[in-house]
């Protein structure tokens, strides 16, 4: 039997298609199963359609489809890394339900920790992982101890976030990382980890606004002065309320 997803019975309009040659502008014809072609100029293009996802199990996969580039295996990962992280935004939004502000929290950690990612490195998806689930304890901290006290949200939320993702199929290495983070997202060690520390000045970012800090400049700049460690979290931390408390003070 012939695998379905080569057998042109089982093809649908689209799986032929032609994309422009990026050195010579040229028309090239692909079929969905083809890894690259190279065009009449002499350039070599890779199939920017091509799916592999059966090759990740299929012990025929070489020979059905051929050695898998280096940039195509590059790209497939970080589909992945970023499916898995867009699912566990969704958990945590299913979990907390209408409970908006917790939600809002998380989104918005989430958004900064990507912004010190960019510059500072790191994985992403251990980072935004824990952004988008360092509170997920919160309301097994109210529910057991009347309290959202942080010392119990770290006591409360690893084994919820180990469950969500164990669900979602995360490698353990990772898991095991995201749920260290947030065991202690409100105590930081002596000695830290990149992704804890973006993970904590992120936390702060969101918390300086919602605690009502940013209204003590004195305040603010001690925070920033304890909190934050890396160059890129400073940078926002100070654009955000030391220089709009500047602004504020002119107008």
């Amino acid at each position: 039997m012939k695998c379905p997803g080569t057998d042109m019975k089982f093809w649908k309009p689209g799986d032929i298609f032609d994309i422009n040659c990026p050195k010579c502008g040229k028309r090239v014809e692909f079929f969905k199963d083809e890894v690259k072609r190279k065009c009449r100029c002499g350039h070599v293009i890779v199939n920017p359609k091509i799916d592999f996802a059966c090759a990740e199990w299929c012990p025929y996969a070489e020979q059905c489809v051929g050695p898998i580039p280096e940039e195509v295996k590059a790209k497939q990962k970080q589909e992945l890394r970023e499916s898995a992280r867009e699912r566990i935004a969704f958990e945590m939004k299913k979990y907390f339900g209408t409970d908006f502000k917790r939600v809002n929290h998380a989104l918005k950690a989430a958004r900064h920790a990507e912004q010190i990612l960019k510059v500072e490195g790191g994985n992403p998806l251990v980072v935004l992982g824990a952004a988008f689930l360092h509170d997920i304890g919160i309301h097994e901290a109210e529910k057991k101890y009347g309290s959202t006290s942080g010392s119990y949200q770290e006591k409360e939320g690893p084994p919820i976030a180990r469950e969500i993702l164990n669900r979602l199929e995360i490698e353990e290495e990772i898991v095991e990382e995201i749920c260290d983070i947030i065991g202690h997202h409100h105590h930081p060690r002596e000695e830290e980890s990149l992704h804890f520390q973006i993970l904590f000045e992120a936390d702060w970012l969101v918390n300086i606004e919602e605690e009502g800090f940013s209204q003590d400049r004195e305040k603010v700049e001690r925070l920033i002065g304890k909190v934050f460690r890396t160059a890129t979290g400073r940078k926002i931390a100070e654009d955000l309320y030391l220089d709009s408390a500047v602004t504020d003070g002119n107008a």
